[in-house]
């Protein structure tokens, strides 16, 4: 059958996301989504706005989420002009490659990364240009500079690691690279050093967040890209009319009204991670150093051995037993590890006492 559609349509791979299992009983440790609800703010701020008859609903949010970029300039210590809001970050990445990227500009990203961006420059048909990791993961500048990409999307904290790259390096990387480079901050909250500070000096850097991990926003959808003007008034222009919705933008506001609730949670967060770290290696398993909320960690079974095959068979014991963990297979220094995100106490331990049961299997 002859299709209308666009040549390079029928070939895109579309993303894939992380098992969303229906049913009770499952640990699920697979999607980095936060381990604790969002501020109690947030229901309410979603209640009011909804009212009692629900009449708000029938009118079109605000078309730009004026108020929410002037909360988020003022957590970032900028001005309006620097915010564009999102309907999640992947809308943020999307209209960065909407404006950035064509036939010839093509743009780059590392390589394990974020598997989204890929999906997005095909969508449009543009070119991608991958740098590979080495196992130490060191960000091989000279590399990304004379890549010849018209847009670089660096993650940092990387996923899937959860390595986080100084704020020296990507300084660094700015003043060789002439493109527009994008620091991907999905999972900053979490790390030590973020990119914003260098945002007063780099115009071509752009620094995406998101409010679905740290703020426990998953459900809501709201990201936001901070940048020089020229860089938010070309978003603006190739952005949905209402791009993010009216209890999108009151959930979010109330959630960066309540920030002693969030550092709370954050800090709840790290603690657990890193206690998940420190049993990893004390099992003599090689994990990375995490900014995250996940860990990234290759395990070894009984007989000490590592590898692909390996990871696999903990991921499917997991899996037998209800506990959810992502494995990824299609590249060779990630296949040998899994990620996991970072649970309650309660949800580490089942996945500890599973790990347990598989080492005595394995």
């Amino acid at each position: 059958m002859h299709s209308p559609a666009l040549p390079h349509v029928p070939r895109l791979h579309a993303y894939t996301p992380g098992l969303q299992p229906s049913g009770p009983g499952w640990t699920k440790l697979n999607t980095n989504e936060c381990p604790y609800p969002p501020s109690p703010a947030v229901a309410a701020a979603i209640r009011r706005e909804v009212g009692e008859d629900g009449a708000s609903l029938r009118l079109y949010p605000n078309p730009r989420s004026s108020p929410l970029r002037a909360a988020v300039a003022a957590l970032h210590g900028l001005r309006e002009e620097n915010v564009c809001i999102g309907n999640g970050s992947d809308d943020i990445l999307n209209l960065l490659v909407r404006c950035y990227c064509g036939g010839a500009a093509p743009a780059g990203f590392m390589l394990p990364s974020y598997s989204l961006y890929p999906v997005l420059v095909g969508i449009q048909d543009g070119r991608s240009t991958v740098i590979e990791f080495g196992r130490d993961l060191r960000l091989p500048l000279p590399a990304i500079a004379g890549s010849g990409a018209a847009i670089f999307f660096l993650t940092s904290p990387n996923a899937p690691t959860g390595v986080t790259f100084g704020n020296a390096e990507i300084e660094q990387l700015l003043q060789s690279f002439t493109g527009l480079l994008v620091v991907d901050e999905a999972y900053a909250p979490f790390a030590r050093e973020h990119a914003v500070p260098l945002l007063a000096r780099h115009p071509r850097l752009v620094v995406v967040r998101t409010l679905s991990k740290a703020y426990a926003l998953a459900g809501i959808r709201v990201g936001y890209a901070l940048a020089d003007p020229a860089v938010i008034d070309l978003l603006d222009r190739v952005r949905d009319s209402y791009n993010v919705s009216r209890l999108s933008q009151a959930a979010a506001l109330a959630a960066l009204g309540d920030p002693d609730y969030y550092r709370a949670v954050i800090a709840r967060v790290c603690a657990t991670r890193d206690r998940a770290i420190a049993d990893c290696t004390a099992r003599g398993w090689f994990t990375y150093p995490s900014g995250s909320n996940f860990i990234f960690t290759e395990p070894s079974d009984a007989r000490g051995g590592s590898g692909p095959a390996v990871a696999k068979s903990a991921y499917d014991f997991l899996c037998a037993r209800k506990v959810l963990v992502r494995h990824f297979p299609s590249h060779a220094l990630t296949a040998p590890f899994l990620r996991i995100s970072v649970g309650t106490d309660d949800e580490m331990l089942v996945l500890q006492n599973t790990l347990e049961a598989w080492l005595k299997h394995a």
